[in-house]
């Protein structure tokens, strides 16, 4: 597999560590599924749509919390 080196500064990669955390997952791992989801079956808008989904939690403006996340309630 290819390596890809991004250049970011450290506030960004910081915060975007803290996020990968509390989603107990790596920057290196959403970073890999956004641009999977990007180059995939979907639409260039709908990766877009997904990238502003996530920066826009990255501000602090999610609507949901840890507990909604992990309801499984059918």
């Amino acid at each position: 597999m290819p390596n890809l080196t991004l250049a970011v500064d450290d506030t960004t990669l910081r915060r975007a560590r803290i996020r990968a955390l509390e989603r107990g997952t790596s920057v290196n791992a959403l970073v890999r599924d956004f641009l999977q989801r990007l180059a995939g079956d979907g639409t260039a808008a709908a990766g877009m749509a997904d990238f502003l989904a996530v920066t826009g939690a990255a501000r602090g403006d999610r609507t949901w919390t840890r507990g909604d996340l992990h309801d499984r309630r059918d």
